[in-house]
């Protein structure tokens, strides 16, 4: 089994679809990009098993097929690079774009 980097690509907000779903009970002055992860921010998998300290369980949730695909010695085709997937998570409010890549 290959290792994989995770690198966070960026971090998103809609204020539109917060301002119209987001209940009012979990809005907060400044609800905007995801607070969990930072642009740069990597993280290195060794077990696809294991989510690696610090990272959102959701998120590895959402990602978890393209990482096991990578880490299987697997490509996608529609990616320029081999060995490379940009996948995301699920939050329709502050989405995180991350590139996954075997190393």
């Amino acid at each position: 089994m290959y290792k994989c980097r995770i690198t966070i690509i960026k971090r998103s907000h809609d204020q539109d679809l917060i301002d119209r779903y987001l209940n009012d009970n979990y809005k907060d002055p400044v609800f905007g990009p995801c607070d969990m992860f930072k642009e740069g921010q990597t993280f290195l998998v060794t077990d696809p098993n294991k989510i690696p300290e610090g990272f959102c369980a959701w998120a590895w949730s959402d990602i978890h097929r393209e990482l096991i695909t990578l880490m299987s010695g697997g490509n996608l085709d529609w990616m320029k690079s081999s060995g490379s997937a940009l996948s995301c998570c699920t939050d329709g409010f502050r989405p995180v774009i991350f590139l996954l890549e075997r190393v």
